[in-house]
């Protein structure tokens, strides 16, 4: 078998797998990962809160895709070559146990992202992979068909293969070497951040979570479902999150300065609702609303929405007009607030845009444009909700790049 020299640029989830996937398939290419920092795998570190969220149980690759704002079905190719059961198995089998949440999240059994860093640097110590960290790669030149890669403070070093993970960029700017191989940018925004509501009262609340919530941005499209937390700066939560992936080029382009309608209950029939009110009313008619809750809302949102719609907390149910019990039923399906500003989502900052997807072979992951480079990761314009899907793309790219095809 020919020897070949491949170069990996960028050291974090798809730098590795993008390494053991071509020693896996071309066990007799020499790898090297050349990653600019100190540190390997710092997204891994720090991601699910230090717990390290692998990927998602999702039931099919049709689920699988509909978590990607950015990429969507066109990852359907890469996901069927590995999926996020590939993935699940491929860590187990190397000694990281994982568990599934009742949200789907799927984490190691120790929740210690340490457990996948040692895992996934074992494995290339064990194949020969050759890890160069503080090494970062100043250009990118085409030599009669090979890649001459320039450093900043080591000679050159000409490689026959160049995989590119190095990830997201918040800048335009961060993107200019990729730009100077023909490839066309989409501008990065921010994507997965928390909403920051400095004039809201509701932030007295912090802390609180309402599990079953539904969310929708002001003129637009933008819809989300599921958990809601309550913090001191404003709301975050899956279903925050969520709406900020799915709109985050529409929310960047309103400056981050937007409303928001809660629906505390998520349904929809508000005439429903408004029976199911005065059912409850003539069942409890001595029964302060406060204390004897319709919803199982935490304790402290019902007070303040009664708050809200002017209901003394020690009214009786049979003291409530129907009036009241409309303006009730609108607070609770349609509650308003302003959005001034975002906040990054702990420290896992995730990029909407990179490298058009059009100028990628997504069959192999291989640029269109420059022979015998390919791409993983978040330098390609896909995004996805949180969840462990980033991961999934991470691991799925990674892997199908490894190939070389």
């Amino acid at each position: 078998m020919t020897t070949k020299s491949v170069a990996i640029i960028g050291g974090g989830a798809a730098g590795f797998f993008s390494a053991l996937s071509v020693k896996e398939h071309h066990p007799n290419h020499n790898v090297f990962l050349f990653e600019k920092t100190s540190k390997l795998l710092s997204k891994v570190k720090i991601s699910g809160g230090g717990r390290c969220n692998i990927t998602h149980n999702s039931n099919d690759i049709e689920s699988l895709c509909a978590s990607y704002p950015r990429g969507g079905k066109k990852l359907k190719s890469i996901f069927y070559q590995f999926s996020n059961v590939d993935t699940q198995t491929w860590f187990e089998n190397r000694g990281v146990p994982l568990k599934t949440e009742e949200d789907g999240r799927i984490f190691p059994v120790s929740d210690l992202s340490q457990s996948v860093i040692e895992c996934l640097i074992t494995e290339c110590q064990d194949f020969g992979i050759q890890i160069k960290t503080n090494q970062g790669v100043s250009s990118l030149e085409n030599k009669l068909g090979a890649w001459e890669l320039s450093f900043s403070d080591t000679d050159p070093i000409v490689f026959d293969y160049v995989i590119i993970t190095t990830g997201g960029s918040p800048k335009l700017n961060g993107f200019k070497w990729i730009y100077n191989l023909g490839h066309t940018i989409i501008p990065p925004v921010p994507s997965l951040f928390t909403f920051n509501m400095p004039k809201e009262l509701i932030t007295r609340l912090m802390g609180v979570v309402v599990q079953n919530t539904s969310i929708k941005i002001k003129d637009s499209r933008i819809k989300s479902q599921g958990p809601l937390l309550i913090t001191h700066w404003g709301m975050s939560g899956p279903v925050i999150l969520k709406a900020s992936s799915v709109g985050a080029r529409f929310l960047s382009e309103k400056k981050y300065e937007f409303e928001i309608f809660i629906n505390w209950v998520n349904e929809t029939n508000t005439e429903l609702l408004f029976k199911q009110f005065n059912d409850f009313g003539k069942q409890h008619p001595l029964k302060s609303i406060s204390k004897n809750k319709l919803f199982s809302l935490p304790n402290r949102l019902w007070s303040f929405l009664l708050e809200k719609v002017d209901i003394p907390h020690d009214q009786k149910w049979n003291e409530i007009g129907k009036k009241k019990i409309r303006k009730f039923v609108e607070i609770l399906t349609q509650d308003n607030y302003k959005v001034c500003g975002k906040t990054t989502f702990k420290e896992e900052f995730v990029t909407c845009g990179g490298i058009d997807l059009e100028e990628i072979d997504l069959q192999k992951m291989k640029s269109k444009i420059s022979p015998n480079i390919y791409f993983a990761g978040e330098i390609l314009n896909i995004d996805a909700i949180t969840g462990g899907y980033n991961f999934q793309a991470a691991w799925s790219g990674g892997y199908v790049a490894g190939k070389l095809g």
